[in-house]
């Protein structure tokens, strides 16, 4: 391809993708599959790379790959961001509207919007290319978050249409309630401290060092400010409108109210059906819409005269605590669950709140037979906030936190500085044991598919597994005819499990082909308390194979990057125990990839795939498409977008386009898989 032909290329594929990110993000109409998408962006890296002088600031290959932030950089607002003024109670309302009547000599028309219980930003835009975000900070001034910000994809980074030359547009990141609920169930299994709600979650996750990690947080936002003035639009509603266009994602759930009784209408609606979205609100905007009565009521120094936040009141509900369970994680956090009388909370029926830990039932002072208010944190997990001494009776007992694990009677230990009391009984107590089997399985660590939850009970029920490493010691016999009845649970049907020869030798070829996994993911399979993805990849890359870790020393631990003190100890404490030695020890004798070395990336520069051109296609088990064609060009490979007579191997994932497989069988070109391109590295 000449260099006239590859800058045509990388435009127009640069445009193709960011109308396709407009279509699926903003308007909600994908117009291409996933799959499809992917090759794409895949074709236009690789150009990028050969031709980086053509590459285009606005591409949608630099969302992500911006160097870690260590201090994030200071920025003044060129307008200030002001907050809202408050209100609690329709009287409120009342004198907000009645003050701009009195004000201007008539009644205004009003835009009412959510009110996104988020994190503040401010976007800047120059001839239609992004180039700054800020936090709103203090209002003056706020921290630059520019290449956090570009890996959410709902954000256009060139704007579409008749923009302005410059723009600045304010808006709300937010993190969705079923991205909050996956980030909490991973910290929980590592034994970290929840996030309290999805705005902390958001706000935490905008702040990180590591636009990477940034990205993994499935980040969204919506935007619903302009504060400079663009010629010809007369109304804030217009603008919105407008910023759609340009590429903005504008919020669908808005009206345009005449009057305070059309105001109400959408404020009782939304306190209804915000329980149904799938983000947090917290209340409800309202805004004069004409852009000329906004500049004549002004400002005061802290807020807008012309607009006004509704805050929701958090639904609360009293009922009875009946009383008190003890859960045990596979860390062996020992998590407190109140048992309630049913009542209904924010369109469900509560039976169940978190209590947290001991010191949380300290500081409520509950006790068993209390009324107590219950609301829902973040609108998703329902949780005890109060108790009405009023109604508590004359022979409550103060609530003892139990002393020993409620599975196996071992005494519960705490550690100076931490909140959560555990069962240390890690290898006989049975909630702890098959929740590392469960975690060890799972999709992000051993991907072991053919087995789950159901199985894995079933496995040690049978005595057929108490660790990790018993996994790979089961055989056809052990396992075939095992069969079991899954009780039923509350809307769902009782079913049963059977090991018949297909779901055995399922389960033997998936244990079989785990053995693939590269170290990091091994390394986080384990289980280490606090050691989750992000962590278990900068350990294994750093010390390279398990024997270097675990002869490393705390104070060695704690200079690799991110390692906290909390980190090092739990893995020096880990290592410390014969029995985890023994279990890694197994493994390794099984063929569990336990170095960095022993996988396909251990070969650095070398020739071993000189001369030969690979097209890389479909989705990986063990690997990125970019690792895989990283792997390729250090050994000497050529990666090629598409096939040809002179292409030598198709590398192979699930979901590979069947257009690209007929096109190579008409060819005669080999397709491999990751492991026998694993092979072919290692033998040549």
């Amino acid at each position: 391809m000449t260099p006239e032909e590859a800058k045509k290329k990388i435009i127009s594929l640069t445009k193709q993708l960011n109308d396709y990110n407009y279509y699926y993000y903003v308007l909600n109409q994908p117009k291409i599959s996933d799959f499809d998408f992917d090759m794409k962006l895949k074709e236009l890296e690789k150009l990028e790379n050969e031709f980086p002088q053509f590459r285009l600031p606005e591409s949608p290959t630099q969302r992500v790959g911006g160097e870690p932030t260590k201090d994030f950089k200071t920025v003044r607002h060129s307008i200030p961001m002001l907050s809202l003024s408050n209100s609690y109670s329709k009287e409120d309302l009342y004198e907000f509207t009645n003050r701009i009547k009195k004000t201007i000599g008539f009644e205004p028309e009003y835009v009412t919007e959510l009110k996104f219980d988020g994190l503040s930003i401010s976007l800047s835009y120059s001839n239609g290319i992004f180039f700054q975000a800020v936090t709103r900070g203090d209002g003056e001034k706020g921290d630059d978050v520019t290449n956090n910000v570009k890996t959410i994809k709902s954000i256009p980074l060139k704007l579409r249409g008749n923009y302005p030359e410059t723009l600045e547009i304010r808006g709300e990141i937010y993190m969705p309630h079923k991205v909050f609920e996956r980030l909490n169930k991973e910290k929980e299994e590592i034994g970290e401290t929840p996030f309290a709600n999805p705005r902390n979650a958001a706000a935490g996750s905008l702040k990180l060092q590591d636009p990477n990690e940034v990205a993994d947080r499935g980040l969204e936002a919506f935007f619903y400010y302009i504060p400079i003035k663009i010629e010809g639009i007369n109304t804030h509603y217009e603008l919105l409108q407008n910023a759609k266009k340009w590429g903005f994602r504008v919020s669908n759930h808005m009206a345009l109210c005449k009057n305070i009784n059309e105001i109400f209408e959408f404020i009782d609606d939304w306190d209804k059906e915000r329980y149904n979205l799938p983000f947090d609100i917290d209340g409800i905007v309202i805004k004069v819409n004409d852009l000329k009565i906004q500049e004549q009521l002004g400002y005061t120094a802290k807020f807008p005269r012309w607009a006004i936040a509704y805050k929701f009141k958090a639904e609360r509900v009293e009922t009875k605590l009946l009383s008190i369970d003890y859960q045990v994680g596979r860390t062996g956090a020992v998590t407190p669950v109140a048992n309630l009388k049913p009542v209904q909370l924010a369109g469900s029926t509560v039976k169940r709140a978190s209590l947290h830990n001991a010191d949380i039932i300290a500081q409520l002072d509950v006790r068993i037979g209390d009324t107590v208010y219950v609301e829902k944190g973040g609108e998703i997990i329902p949780k005890i906030v109060g108790v009405n001494l009023n109604k508590r009776p004359k022979d409550a007992l103060q609530v003892k936190f139990i002393k020993n694990c409620p599975e196996c009677g071992t005494p519960l230990v705490r550690k100076e500085g931490e909140s959560a009391w555990y069962c240390p009984n890690e290898e006989g107590c049975p909630p702890q044991i098959k929740g590392k089997l469960e975690h060890f399985i799972s999709r992000k660590a051993m991907n072991i598919n053919s087995l789950g939850e159901g199985k894995i009970e079933m496995l040690y029920d049978n005595n057929l597994v108490s660790n990790i490493a018993d996994l790979y010691d089961l055989t056809f016999d052990m396992l075939i005819g095992l069969e079991k009845i899954i009780s039923s649970t509350e809307g769902k049907k009782s079913k049963k499990i059977s090991f018949r020869e297909k779901t055995t030798q399922n389960i033997l070829n998936g244990i079989e082909q785990s053995k693939s996994v590269p170290f990091p993911r091994v390394l986080y399979a384990i289980g280490i308390r606090y050691v989750g993805e992000t962590v278990a990849k900068k350990l294994a890359y750093h010390y390279k194979n398990i024997d270097t870790l675990m002869n490393a020393t705390y104070d060695e631990l704690i200079n690799v990057d991110e390692i906290g003190d909390k980190i090092a100890q739990s893995i020096v404490e880990y290592f410390s125990k014969k029995e985890h030695i023994n279990i890694i020890n197994r493994l390794k004798a099984k063929g569990i990839q336990f170095s960095i070395e022993t996988d396909i990336k251990k070969t650095k520069t070398s020739d071993k795939l000189k001369d030969l051109q690979f097209v890389v296609s479909g989705v990986f088990k063990n690997y990125s498409r970019d690792e895989i064609k990283n792997i390729i060009e250090d050994n000497g490979g050529k990666i090629v977008s598409s096939i040809s007579s002179r292409t030598n191997y198709i590398i192979a994932g699930n979901n590979m386009g069947p257009v690209k497989k007929e096109k190579a069988d008409r060819l005669g070109i080999p397709i491999i898989s990751e492991e026998e391109l694993a092979k072919m590295i290692s033998l040549r």
